[in-house]
């Protein structure tokens, strides 16, 4: 199978100020590209002291002061304007959300998109987010796994009643409608922890890497693991897929498109870049990487 070439919605910063993001979207969709990501932050603290797992030192280097539409208002209106793109989040910080209402948010995204929503769920780290949610930041874990389940059992539109650890549900409870398809779910993160749940859990993994620090490698060890432990539990690992969000990619998909087949030889399914929707080089962009995973 050909790899996947999705992008990032510019959702953020300048592109949260006015009423871009639909040209936006609909520019990425004519490029080409199979899909269209957006990024989850609810709140920022002004100094950022948690640490920062995508990050040598550990330290978050962006602005505090950036702005972000909301994850899925930003899918909402991309889906509005759009008719083929995939919309999908990379990465939803699934334990700071409410799971029904989560659920009923995207199953309304996906059944008014015509079944085009698949979301990247993270733990998250970012402890002051999570206080200023008024949400817990320690059993965020649990509460993950639990909110998986919740999540499939309320889109099958009548959930069983449910008295979890962390949630209760009641008896005759309706959570309509349903999504247009089975909205998949990719399992973000890079430690032994996430990746055990992208096994046995997920519908695939959700990883990350810098492009200047690309490790194909560590990648293909990373897949090897989850496929292991998906085998382990019962589950046939060819029915996991591996997306990719590859950070610090704007401009240059010349530089990933020589490193494609790497990616792909590693188990990379699909990959999601960075470009600039309106400075004319999107669908050159896309093209390139379009010809570098078709030649892999």
């Amino acid at each position: 199978m050909t790899m996947r070439i999705g992008v990032k919605l510019p959702h953020t910063g300048n592109a949260a100020a006015g009423p871009s993001l639909a040209p936006h979207a609909r520019e990425l969709e004519l490029a080409g590209f199979d899909s269209l990501w957006v990024s989850d932050h609810v709140v920022l603290p002004t100094v950022i002291e948690s640490h920062y797992p995508f990050a040598a030192d550990g330290k978050a280097t962006w602005p505090t002061d950036t702005p972000y539409l909301e994850a899925l208002v930003a899918l909402a209106a991309a889906a509005a304007v759009t008719e083929r793109v995939r919309l999908g989040t990379a990465a939803l910080v699934l334990p700071q959300r409410n799971p029904v209402l989560l659920a009923k948010q995207v199953a309304s995204i996906d059944a008014l998109s015509g079944g085009r929503v698949a979301l990247g769920i993270g733990a998250g780290w970012l402890r002051e987010e999570f206080n200023a949610l008024d949400t817990p930041f320690d059993t965020r874990g649990a509460r993950m796994v639990e909110w998986i389940t919740l999540l499939r059992e309320c889109w099958t539109g009548r959930p069983a009643a449910r008295s979890g650890t962390h949630y209760n549900l009641p008896g005759d409870t309706l959570v309509l409608p349903t999504p247009a398809h089975a909205v998949p779910l990719y399992v973000g993160g890079h430690s032994p922890t996430a990746l055990r749940r992208a096994a046995q859990l997920g519908d695939g993994w959700l990883a990350q890497q810098a492009v200047p620090d690309l490790d194909p490698a560590r990648l293909a060890d990373e897949i090897a693991t989850i496929r292991s432990a998906a085998s382990a539990a019962g589950r046939d690992p060819s029915d996991l897929q591996v997306v990719l969000r590859l950070v610090a990619s704007a401009g240059r998909a010349g530089e990933v498109a020589r490193r494609i087949g790497e990616l792909g030889r590693a188990g990379v399914d699909e990959i999601i870049v960075d470009v600039d929707p309106l400075d004319g080089t999107a669908a050159a962009d896309h093209d390139l990487l379009r010809d570098a995973a078709s030649a892999r």
